[in-house]
C-alpha cells in the first residue's frame, strides 16, 4: 500500500546543494577544537536547507520568519526565488518577500512584538554581545557576538521560548517559527556597520516609518547621536 504524501512544508523546501556546500567549506577551514566541540559548537554544518558556521567570536547576522511566512498557497510568488543560482542574491531576493509581509504577521501584535524584542535584550552580557536587531510583521533580524554558548544553543532556546510564549497569547499550539533561520558571519568592521544599518533600516525599507527610530522595536531607538548602543 502506498503511503500518503506529506505535507508540504510553509517555507522554501530541502536545499540538495547544501550538503555539498557545507563539505566544501570544512575542507579550508579548521575543525572546532576539542574543547568547543565539547562546549556545542559545531563549525560548519547544515540541517538540510542552509549552511550554518557556529564558533565562539563570531558575530552574528540571524534572520528567523514566521512558519506562515513563504505560504503553501502562494507557493508561486516566491518559488522561483530559489531557483537564483547566487546564494546572496537568492538571501536578498528571498528577504525582500518577506517585507511584503505575506502571512498572518502575528509579530505585528504588539504583546507578541514586546515579547520578542525583550527576549533579545535578556541576554545581552550574558549569553552574547548584542549589536543589533529588528523585529518586523513575519520576520526578526538580530546581530550579536557569540561568546561561551554555541550559536545553536542561543537559536533553539529563543525559538523555543517565544514559540511557547507567543502561543499562549495567540490561543494557540504549533510551530510559531519556521524550522531553520539564515545566518551570516560578518566578515570585519565594515561589513557590521553595513549589516547593523540594514537591520535598522527595514522598517523604513518596508514602508512601515519614515526613521530607523520610529520603530518601536528596534536597536535604532537606543542609540545615541553618535551611533553608540544603549542598553
Amino acid at each position: 500500500m502506498s503511503q500518503p504524501p506529506k505535507p508540504r512544508r510553509s517555507g522554501p523546501p530541502h536545499n540538495p546543494g547544501v550538503r555539498e556546500l557545507v563539505a566544501a567549506k570544512r575542507r579550508w577551514s579548521s575543525p572546532p577544537k576539542r574543547e568547543e566541540a565539547m562546549q556545542g559548537f559545531r563549525g560548519w554544518h547544515e540541517r538540510g536547507y542552509l549552511p550554518h558556521r557556529d564558533e565562539p567570536g563570531l558575530t552574528q547576522f540571524i534572520t528567523f520568519h514566521v512558519a506562515d511566512s513563504y505560504p503553501a498557497t502562494l507557493r508561486s510568488e516566491w518559488a522561483a526565488l530559489l531557483q537564483v543560482e547566487d546564494d546572496r542574491e537568492r538571501h536578498i531576493q528571498l528577504e525582500a518577500y518577506l517585507d511584503k509581509g505575506r502571512g498572518e504577521c502575528p509579530l505585528r501584535q504588539v504583546d507578541i512584538a514586546r515579547l520578542v524584542d525583550a527576549a533579545f535584550r535578556f541576554y545581552h552580557g550574558k549569553r552574547y554581545d548584542l549589536r543589533a536587531w529588528v523585529v518586523m510583521p513575519n520576520h526578526i533580524h538580530a546581530l550579536f557576538k557569540v561568546e561561551a554558548v554555541p550559536l545553536g544553543r542561543i537559536v533553539r532556546e529563543f525559538k523555543e521560548y517565544t514559540a511557547r510564549e507567543a502561543n499562549k497569547l495567540l490561543r494557540r499550539r504549533g510551530q510559531f517559527l519556521a524550522e531553520d533561520c539564515w545566518d551570516t558571519y560578518m566578515r570585519d568592521g565594515g561589513h557590521e556597520l553595513k549589516t547593523r544599518r540594514y537591520i535598522e533600516n527595514n522598517p523604513v525599507k518596508a514602508f512601515l516609518v519614515r526613521e530607523p527610530k520610529e520603530w518601536p522595536w528596534s536597536s535604532a531607538r537606543f542609540r545615541d547621536e553618535n551611533g553608540a548602543l544603549h542598553l
